[in-house]
């Protein structure tokens, strides 16, 4: 009998080789499932209720930031203003698909608004892994601003 007859070491070789590389293929085409969020209406990216003193630029009120597209989902903000000053901000939408979003935006959401109403503007930092929220959630934010004094 011929070496290679007995054990295949050759074949098995080989066929194992071509298991292991097409379970690796069939793994990185896996995309998360996600399911559609469910995004709050604005008027023209920004919806407002309040008052503006006449002349100042002061605001007491509430408003909606537009809606950014991030690469894991839509972020908004709302902002409340007092006089002019930053009171609450609500986070309206945000990336919270599965439940690593949820993991990292229940951390970063609560930063994000310290960071704001510490910073009273949207000059703020991003916190760490949760670049794409903060960046979202730092132009919503302006959006809202803007339309506060302009």
């Amino acid at each position: 009998m011929h070496a290679l007859n007995r054990n295949r070491p050759l074949r098995r070789v080989v066929l194992a080789t071509a298991a292991t590389v097409s379970s690796v293929v069939l793994l990185l085409s896996l995309k998360p499932h996600s399911t559609p969020s469910v995004a709050l209406p604005a008027t023209n990216g920004t919806s407002s209720t309040g008052s503006s003193s006449p002349g100042t630029g002061t605001t007491t009120g509430t408003l909606t930031g537009s809606t950014v597209q991030t690469r894991y989902g839509p972020v908004q903000v709302r902002v409340t203003l007092k006089s002019g000053k930053i009171t609450d901000v609500t986070a309206v939408t945000y990336p919270q698909d599965n439940p690593r979003d949820q993991e990292i935006n229940s951390y970063a959401i609560p930063q994000l608004k310290r960071e704001a109403i510490s910073a009273q503007s949207a000059n703020i930092d991003t916190v760490s892994g949760a670049s794409y929220t903060s960046d979202g959630y730092r132009q919503s934010l302006q959006s809202a601003l803007d339309s506060a004094t302009g």
